[in-house]
């Protein structure tokens, strides 16, 4: 095709525009090569500018003076009442700026309210925790420790840990963040469950969240690890939207990357508020010394459908351990516990992939 436009450009060049044409030929090529390398392709993302790196408005490493508190006694209105929760306070003084977790989480208008959140259980079932990575006594991680069930909201029996960034002062319309995540070896016993895994999440966001009395517009999107099939099989990453009763709005579909066991990697996440031709939802994975994965990228709705004016995300936890007490019994039945490690956590505002 190039020597066609090399011979198309030959002879026309003694017309004043020829540089023109030549160029805007060229350029549609290469838009064609660029679709036809990708067949997930999606055309929101063929326009995004790639210096927009939007608004930081959190970073933590989870180093300095951070610390997790526990059972705190105010239980903000926001939260399901009569359940503990922790939160953590203090500052990573590794980083120059935005890493202070009451100033710059808690006490910004830019921000929201953050918190660790269990509805139930105990230290012996569940717990959060700054410790030494394991390997890597100079690093702090945050771990998630998850090794039984209880009857939570709504009288199920589940077992759940979440990171809050809750009541957002001026709800997200477009938002990014980044974390890197450890699953120890344990997680591999998943790859033996017998059946399939639909439900086991990591994160989840809320537009807005159904909990909220009088809320007609509720509606959320879930990411999370699963298991295609009954028999033994790798892990995948699966994603859903589902609206105010629970009814399927769409759902992301990728079998093809397989979830990192045994070794880090960056995740990368996005969220545009929108209908079906404007809402978008991205997640990729960068495994340490590997090449980006983009796992999904999905347009659609990201807002109740029916919602006339949708006023962005006011909830959401961007790090969360959530399943099923079938699949947590499983686990320690095998003498495994769920674990996972957080690490180099951060939030912006408006930035895009």
């Amino acid at each position: 095709m190039k020597v066609m436009i090399g011979l198309a450009c030959e002879k026309f060049r003694s017309f004043k525009l020829v540089g023109a044409w030549c160029a805007v030929a060229l350029l549609g090529i290469a838009m064609l090569a660029a679709c036809a390398g990708n067949k997930n392709h999606v055309a929101t993302s063929a326009t995004v500018n790639a210096t927009d790196n939007g608004q930081l408005i959190f970073q933590t490493g989870f180093e300095g003076s951070s610390k997790v508190v526990t059972n705190i006694k105010t239980i903000p209105s926001f939260i399901t009442p009569h359940y503990a929760i922790d939160d953590i306070v203090g500052k990573d003084t590794t980083l120059a700026e935005k890493s202070d977790w009451v100033k710059d989480l808690d006490n910004n208008p830019d921000a929201g309210q953050f918190l660790i959140e269990y509805t139930g259980g105990d230290p012996t079932k569940r717990n959060v925790k700054i410790i030494p990575e394991p390997g890597n006594p100079n690093n702090q991680v945050l771990a998630f420790w998850l090794n039984d069930s209880w009857e939570a909201s709504e009288h199920q029996v589940k077992a759940r840990i979440q990171t809050d960034i809750y009541n957002i002062k001026h709800g997200y319309k477009e938002f990014y963040h980044s974390v890197r995540v450890f699953l120890p070896n344990d997680f591999n016993a998943l790859r033996k469950y017998p059946d399939t895994i639909k439900w086991l999440t990591i994160a989840e966001y809320w537009n807005n969240g159904w909990w909220h009395e009088n809320e007609k517009y509720g509606f959320r999107v879930t990411l999370g690890i699963g298991k295609p099939t009954a028999a033994t099989s790798d892990l995948n990453f699966i994603l859903n939207a589902e609206d105010s009763v629970h009814r399927e709005v769409w759902k992301g579909h990728n079998t093809n990357v397989k979830v990192p066991v045994g070794k880090w990697f960056t995740m990368d996440c996005y969220y545009k508020e929108g209908d079906k031709q404007t809402g978008r939802y991205y997640m990729a994975i960068t495994p340490d010394g590997g090449a980006k994965k983009v796992v999904f990228d999905v347009t659609g709705y990201t807002q109740n459908p029916k919602d006339p004016n949708p006023d962005g995300v006011t909830e959401f936890s961007p790090m969360k351990l959530y399943t099923s007490k079938e699949l947590v019994a499983f686990m320690k039945g095998q003498g495994k516990t769920l674990q996972v490690y957080w690490d180099d956590f951060k939030l912006w505002k408006g930035k895009k992939p």
